[in-house]
């Protein structure tokens, strides 16, 4: 980025190269201007629960309660979780895939989090390297930073609905790679893969030899034309390491309950060292709550389709909604409608807008003189571009994105000293 005059400009040039997400929203939050008149709106972080339009079932949340007023469960839970937790999570898992998931294959996590910390360092070893999705979700990359892991980027591609650059992944592959990370349902670019193109994700895994960590938290979260396939369908083909969590789908982040599970029938990759080194480091991390592992079976049995269903809706009406309200601002560019989980990403048309040098500059003065949060693209590894979140009451939505429409309206480029007009 250009370096200005202003201090707000020499602020934004200085933001650490491993910032996290929430440090950056943080940022941004703390450069609203605190107007009464104009209440801060955030498109920037997918939780959902802010808004009552997005809520748990009161079932979840009296099985939780009648878990913890029990006494049953105030002790420590097994490292890898609770036998009851695990086993209901490789029930829930098998009704999607053609085989029986172990519950020994299931651990039981601190939210998905926990699970990319965990599932990243069993992988990691001297001089290895780990493929992961541009754009994608940024804490791979920091805890590849933390094991030491040699991070290698392969792009999605817009054009083609946010497919994974199959011939980069080829090129980038060598005999240290220990993983290749797919997020789908996508987080940032709202995809959600065929069957086809997964199938040949897990082909080209196969015949490079290296494990899938598929990162599958907004399973089922899928509104468009292709539905939702979990990757250790291939399992057969390639081991797959999928990590999840109740955080989306049953609407509860801060429950902080996830999990990784290793799908490989055919033991390709699982033997006894691995296995005890898993069982190690989850001594060393430990998990959730016990309470909250407890009610996990009776969560699962519980949640009717009519729940899955509403949410299902309400994200296709924000989501529509949000894409269609970016096609009413010329001066972003969404190259794909959204098909499933929370996000979209959105590309800047900067030579249209005056005083805008790249997306941090864009996010910072957009929430300085709006008090709309946005996440800038460089965030998830896409620059001058934004992440855009849609789980987020209608009206409020709206408003923000009209609020933007505004920023962008009064920060255009003037043609023969007029600003240009839009309908």
């Amino acid at each position: 980025m250009e370096k200005g005059n202003d201090h707000e400009t020499k602020e934004i040039t200085e933001i650490p190269k491993n910032i996290t997400i929430r440090s950056v929203l943080g940022l941004l939050m703390a450069k609203t201007d605190g107007d009464e008149k104009k209440k801060v709106i955030s498109l920037g972080i997918g939780d959902p629960t802010a808004y009552s339009c997005f809520r748990t079932t009161d079932a979840a949340k009296q099985v939780v309660a009648d878990s913890l007023v029990s006494g049953k469960y105030n002790g420590y839970p097994p490292a890898v979780g609770l036998p009851r937790t695990r086993e209901a999570i490789a029930d829930y898992l098998s009704r999607d895939i053609p085989y029986k998931v172990s519950a020994n294959d299931v651990y039981i996590t601190a939210g998905c989090t926990q699970a990319i910390e965990i599932v990243l360092t069993i992988l990691a070893r001297p001089g290895a390297n780990i493929l992961l999705p541009r754009p994608g979700f940024s804490i791979y990359s920091l805890c590849a930073d933390f094991r030491n892991l040699e991070i290698r980027y392969y792009d999605l591609l817009p054009e083609k609905g946010w497919e994974v650059d199959l011939s980069a992944v080829e090129n980038l592959v060598n005999e240290n790679t220990v993983g290749l990370v797919v997020i789908n349902p996508g987080n940032p670019c709202a995809n959600v893969y065929s069957h086809q193109h997964l199938e040949k994700i897990a082909q080209t895994a196969k015949r490079l030899q290296t494990v899938v960590v598929a990162d599958e938290v907004y399973g089922h979260l899928a509104f468009g034309e292709n539905p939702f396939v979990p990757m250790a369908v291939f399992s057969s083909l390639v081991p797959v390491i999928t990590l999840g969590s109740l955080s989306k789908r049953w609407l509860v982040p801060g429950w902080r309950l996830g999990w990784f599970v290793i799908n490989d029938p055919n033991a390709i990759f699982v033997n006894p060292k691995f296995m005890e080194h898993i069982r190690n480091y989850c001594d060393i991390c430990r998990g959730p709550a016990t309470f909250i592992q407890a009610a996990v079976p009776a969560i699962i049995e519980q949640t009717t389709e009519t729940f899955y269903q509403k949410t299902i809706s309400m994200l296709k009406q924000t989501s529509n909604l949000c894409y269609e309200k970016i096609k009413e601002i010329p001066w972003l560019i969404c190259p794909c409608k959204p098909q499933g989980a929370m996000f979209l990403m959105v590309k800047l048309n900067l030579p249209q807008l005056e005083d805008i040098s790249d997306d941090l500059d864009f996010c910072f003065k957009l929430a300085k003189e709006e008090s709309v949060i946005i996440l800038p693209g460089v965030a998830v590894g896409m620059r001058n571009w934004v992440r855009i979140t849609f789980a987020v009451e209608p009206s409020s939505l709206e408003e923000a994105l009209a609020r933007v429409k505004c920023f962008c309206l009064n920060h255009t480029k003037q043609e023969n000293g007029h600003t240009p007009s839009i309908d």
